[in-house]
């Protein structure tokens, strides 16, 4: 190499101090700036596309919408594959982007699945609500509070949870606010057919003037010379206090609502997702943070944000911290912190032994000048504080004190020949430099299958390349231009050295050690074939002990939490889910080994950190999220929860584990089975889950369709019914405004919607006598029985479909 860089620093060592001071200085500010995260970022390849067709049975809604929008979306550019599950009235798809695909074209690929959606919208059935997309399937809310409400209805409770959002909001590092586990309100109008049928009202009579008095349509502007001036009409519903006023004339004669049907205010029925903390019914709150952000401060900000808001808050309203992912953050930094401390300060005694202590001082000022670039250059990549960045430091620091060493080994071995200081500070770089560079260079290319792997696990590991790749290529400049600067100030010349003991290679624990190591290593010389078979029998041994140790590419995360899920029957109703809930919380209360534990009713917990395998609502579905009080505990209360579960949950599909880390894979083994029917498909997926039974290798087993689900046809005699002046659907609409209710419209009740829908009094919804005894209500207020229109057929069905 014809110009060094070496002999350039020391002739500029004004300049060079200069930079030393603003890299340090540079590093410090950039340091504080980085944000702190418990797991590095990595985009979800995922969109979920949720279509609703009240009415359609499971094959309808399979064949007229999951498929056809299966078939169009299958045209997409960089699609993996397509995951759907399709019910009576809905279908779910999940859209897969392949792995390899940049996440910076992933919102132009979401944008493209809109596109295709709306190209066939107009070939899928009237009738349909949606599609509903859902492109931000990673959001992570690391903060998540429970609100508990003792002695408050839930309405009041989510009226004080809505001021904890809005208060939220206010802080500059919050990037969302969820609400989730409240129940949608509604007001009933309970009506009894037989009063109406008495006094010859039909009840689409009642429903039609509701609507049409609480319609929301505009009246007009009028438009002046100077002015534009509204024109309301009145007449609509805010208040239960206004329905009751509600007057009709009908068939000569007035009629309060009142007077018609019982006014009640109530939730929605069936419950929706229900969220409970320590057995409690409550309303959970979920905070995320603006990309980049430092989960610690933000964490103590918004804990200081809600104690100022529950000290206000009416006692019996309490916020319960459930996940503070905050503190978990602080936990593992602090470790790997630790780790990393440690790690420096092991160098460094090994550099101050095996050199010297002034040799060994410019190994040490090297250390935090090379980290100090790598925060630098951390910042300008985007790069923050995470378990993977500083293990990457950490592995990074045994290896960036070689150059360094080098270079002053180099220094010191001319120094003691009696070469001038300045020439001895250039001859590392004209002898060793470039096979420094290039050992830096062969570390840094065998990091890199793990930074330019195009898949989940590439994005979560990249900083472990790129880091590494910073701190080693930092160190060789470090070595070359930073070491000889400080090493002309630190090493004594070539006549100190002479004279003075314990400096340099002098010292006399250096010098045992060395003639060590020349022994050692004349003796392998000598006795070349006997080390070559020695490394060689070591090697081998190696690959026979390798075998014995465990493969997995990334290990089970550490923190406390257990995460327990329930598969019931796929028919199952969210009130059996509840039932088996609360038993199971039952078991939890009182455990020693329990910090605190929520659970959610109808589907699965939130992202609460990155990693999770997020579960979709449904009824069917109930998960816990425990914190335990420690490892300890944590191991102890998985092994009593496998212990519970083994016996009298056999209709269940449990699985209880900790959590995870790297990018979400759920169940660790998943087969795909496909046949021709759903019937041949379940009989072969229950010969391969048999073959698994068998093996002895599998713990749990877990079917995503399997059960057939109860259905009930409404088989319409078309001629009696037309004679006595129905349809299949005014029929159908009677049969939803008895099971389900019969949605007339919305009071505008302050900041929220409320449904008002109408429902059938006096009956029983949950019996299936109910529906053989229905009486079915005439356009001409009579009534006559179903059974004279119609006769009822049981079956069962497959549930859910999955055409994939």
């Amino acid at each position: 190499m014809n110009f060094n860089l070496s002999s350039w620093a020391v002739q500029h060592r004004a300049v060079v101090v200069f930079f030393m001071i603003l890299f340090m200085v540079g590093g410090a500010v950039s340091y504080t700036k980085l944000g702190r995260q418990e797991d590095p970022s990595f985009a979800v390849p995922t969109m979920v596309l949720q279509t609703n067709w009240p009415g359609a049975t499971t094959a309808d809604t399979m064949l007229q919408v999951t498929d056809r929008l299966e078939k169009k979306l299958r045209e997409l550019p960089h699609i993996d594959y397509l995951k759907s599950y399709t019910k009576p009235g809905q279908s779910v798809i999940y859209v897969n982007v392949l792995e390899s695909t940049d996440p910076k074209d992933l919102p132009w690929l979401w944008y493209s699945v809109r596109k295709k959606v709306d190209d066939i919208r107009a070939t899928l059935p009237q009738g349909i609500e949606g599609p509903f997309y859902n492109d931000e399937f990673g959001d992570v809310y690391g903060i998540i509070y429970g609100l508990a409400f003792d002695g408050f209805s839930q309405r009041e409770a989510l009226d004080f949870a809505e001021k904890v959002r809005t208060a939220f909001q206010t802080n500059a590092n919050v990037g969302k606010v969820t609400i989730f586990g409240n129940q949608d309100e509604k007001v009933y109008l309970y009506i009894s057919p037989q009063k109406l049928a008495a006094l010859g009202i039909n009840i689409k009579q009642v429903v039609d003037a509701i609507a049409q008095q609480n319609a929301v349509v505009p009246a007009g502007t009028i438009v002046t010379d100077h002015e534009n001036i509204q024109v309301e009409v009145s007449g609509a519903l805010l208040t239960n206090g206004s329905l009751e006023v509600i007057s009709f004339y009908i068939n000569g004669n007035f009629y309060r609502l009142s007077e018609l049907a019982t006014i009640q205010r109530g939730y929605a029925e069936p419950p929706q997702k229900m969220f409970r903390v320590d057995g409690k019914p409550a309303i959970g709150i979920g905070v995320s943070m603006v990309d980049g952000g430092n989960i610690q401060g933000f964490g103590m900000e918004l804990e200081k944000l809600a104690r100022q808001l529950e000290a206000k808050a009416p006692v019996g309203l309490d916020l319960h911290l459930i996940s503070n992912q905050s503190e978990v953050v602080k936990e593992a930094l602090g470790g790997f912190t630790e780790a990393l401390v440690l790690a420096i300060l092991i160098v460094l005694a090994v550099s101050f032994a095996s050199l010297g202590m002034r040799a060994g001082a410019v190994v040490a000022l090297s250390i935090p000048l090379v980290l100090a670039i790598v925060f630098l250059g951390m910042d300008f990549m985007q790069i923050s504080l995470q378990r993977i960045s500083l293990g990457a430091l950490i592995i990074a620091l045994g290896l960036l004190v070689d150059d360094a060493m080098i270079t002053v080994e180099m220094m010191i071995s001319k120094i003691e020949q009696g070469v001038e200081k300045i020439k001895a500070a250039t001859f590392a770089y004209t002898s060793t430099a470039f096979p420094m560079l290039t050992g830096t260079l062969v570390t840094i290319f065998a990091f890199g299958p793990i930074g330019f792997s195009q898949s989940n696990t590439g994005q979560y590991c990249f900083s472990l390349f790129a880091v590494i790749a910073l701190a080693l290529i930092a160190s060789w400049f470090v070595a070359v231009i930073f070491a000889p600067v400080i090493g002309l100030a630190v090493l004594p010349s070539h006549e100190k050295f002479a004279k003075k003991e314990g400096e340099g290679h002098s010292n006399e624990a250096a010098g045992r050690i060395a003639v060590g190591f020349h022994r050692v290593l004349l003796v392998c010389m000598r006795h070349r074939w006997l080390t070559i078979g020695v490394t060689l029998g070591l090697f081998g041994l190696s690959l026979i002990g390798q075998s014995f140790v465990q493969r997995q590419f990334f290990p089970a995360s550490n923190r406390p939490e257990v995460l327990v899920t329930l598969n019931l029957a796929k028919n199952d109703s969210i009130y059996a889910t509840k039932v088996l809930v609360e038993q199971v919380e039952k078991e939890l209360n009182g455990d020693p080994n329990i910090d605190h534990y929520s659970s959610y009713v109808g589907g699965g917990a939130i992202r609460f950190y990155l990693p999770l395998d997020v579960q979709l609502d449904n009824d069917f579905l109930g998960q816990f999220v425990i914190v335990a009080k420690g490892l300890k505990e944590r191991d102890a209360l998985i092994a009593k929860l496998n212990a519970f579960f083994a016996q009298g949950f056999e209709s269940v599909s449990v699985r209880v584990q900790q959590l995870e880390m790297g990018p979400p894979v759920g169940w660790p083994i998943q087969y795909r089975v496909s046949a021709a029917t759903p019937d041949e498909t379940r009989a072969l997926a229950d010969k391969v889950a048999n073959v698994l039974r068998t093996s002895g290798l599998v713990q749990t087993i877990n079917y995503d369709w399997s059960e057939k689900s109860k259905s009930i046809t409404v088989a319409v005699n078309q001629d009696a019914a037309r004679r006595v002046g129905l349809s299949s659907e005014m029929l159908s609409n009677s049969l939803n405004a008895l099971f389900n209710g019969q949605s007339i419209t919305q009071l505008r009740d302050q900041i929220y919607l409320v449904d008002l829908t109408a429902r059938a009094d006096g009956i029983d919804r949950a019996s299936l006598d109910t529906l053989r005894n229905l009486q079915i209500s005439l356009p001409n207020g009579s009534s006559v029985p179903i059974n004279q229109v119609a006769t009822l057929q049981y079956t069962l069905r497959a549930c859910p479909i999955n055409p994939n």
